[in-house]
């Protein structure tokens, strides 16, 4: 029985570490909460839900993400700081603390399928 114990232990262990998001595990409410204002703010005439008014199989759902490696908070940082194609630069509109919350916020509904 305790070595089943620990083997159910161990499995439990191995899972929640696996589906554990390391970009998402510095996002505090606050910096979500901010991030949520940067982005309705900022964001969300071209990102509503997720979205992209520009170019639709670019969005910001989980699978876009991952499929064009904009998947972590590093990538998202460089793209709303330098802009790309359409999407304008928001280095000199948005301060760094800023950029990082918005990044966590779009991990975080990204990882919600954008229903949070």
């Amino acid at each position: 029985m305790r070595k089943l114990l620990s083997i159910l232990f161990a499995a439990i262990s191995v899972f929640t570490l696996a589906i554990a998001r390391p970009a998402l595990a510095d996002a505090s409410t606050e910096t979500l909460a901010q991030g949520a204002k940067v982005f309705s703010a900022n964001c969300a005439a071209c990102h509503m839900n997720g979205n992209n008014v520009v170019s639709a199989n670019k969005n910001l759902k989980s699978a876009a993400l991952e499929k064009y490696a904009m998947n972590s908070a590093e990538a998202i940082i460089t793209q709303v700081t330098n802009g790309k194609n359409a999407m304008p630069a928001f280095k000199g509109r948005l301060n760094d603390e800023q950029i990082k919350a918005v990044a966590a916020y779009v991990l975080d509904q990204s990882a919600n399928d954008w229903k949070a």
